[in-house]
């Protein structure tokens, strides 16, 4: 996959060739960061979804989803990955929770009524679509007058292009290094969350960088109004017990998360 034009297809294609191993490293419980800071704090911060319609921008395989509805929320599940929208649908049909899944982007959703939700989260993928005025205002088009829009992203002030830890001589962390904060030419990143017992080759992850500006303004263009922003610190509890997330409660918070209001 080439970094300089990334368009939804080649989102979809990433996500398809990612989804078996990714789901497997998330039943595996090898996202520490999703599992013990940035979802618990999630969850604390949006707003209350029991009995309501909440669509989830972005849901890849599901995990999240299936949080949100044992809430009490009434979920719908889109994201343009078919294999990680398979096996959502397949754990829905191996342990109901009344989740609808559907294939498609949350830029175009041109297929779900206007004012069908009352509730739109999206957890850690906004940064990962091409167009995000446009998922922005398909948001804002499906909600109902009042329904809220909460989201995360990692946070673009400290997770930038040029993002690296300084460590000191004896290898402690000592902060970190941002850099190019303002180059938001899209490019895949290439990661993985480990694998003990096998080097497996690295996830490859479109992103598209943006600024600070560009989330909280693209809400406010869509017509929403900001009631409330947040950057959750690592808890005392989860960095005591993994030295991956310690150096996040010191430094920085790696996430970004708002909460918007339809007017």
């Amino acid at each position: 996959m080439t970094d300089s034009k990334l368009n939804p297809e080649d989102v979809a294609a990433a996500w398809n060739r990612n989804a078996e191993r990714w789901s497997e490293d998330l039943q595996a419980g090898r996202d520490v960061f999703r599992e013990h800071y940035t979802l618990p704090a999630f969850i604390d911060f949006m707003p209350a979804i029991e009995g309501r319609r909440v669509i989830d921008l972005g849901c890849g395989e599901g995990r999240n989803t299936r949080r949100f509805a044992r809430l009490g929320g009434r979920l719908t599940g889109i994201d343009l990955s078919e294999a990680l929208i398979a096996r959502a649908k397949a754990e829905e049909v191996r342990a109901p929770l009344g989740i609808r899944y559907q294939v498609g982007s949350y830029c175009d959703m041109q297929d779900m009524a206007a004012e069908s939700f009352d509730v739109a989260l999206s957890t850690m993928a906004l940064m990962d679509g091409p167009d995000l005025d446009r998922a922005f205002g398909e948001a804002h088009r499906v909600l109902v007058s009042g329904g809220r829009l909460c989201f995360s992203v990692l946070h673009p002030c400290f997770m930038t292009r040029g993002f690296s830890w300084l460590h000191s001589k004896d290898r402690r962390y000592d902060g970190l290094r941002v850099a190019d904060y303002f180059d938001t030419t899209p490019f895949v990143e290439r990661w993985g969350f480990g694998n003990p017992g096998g080097e497996a080759p690295p996830f490859e992850v479109p992103r598209f960088p943006r600024t600070l500006s560009d989330y909280l303004n693209g809400v406010c263009r869509a017509g929403f109004r900001i009631e409330a922003i947040g950057e959750p610190r690592v808890d005392s509890a989860a960095a005591a017990a993994f030295p991956a997330l310690a150096h996040w409660r010191r430094h920085a918070p790696l996430a970004f998360f708002a909460t918007a209001a339809k007017g």
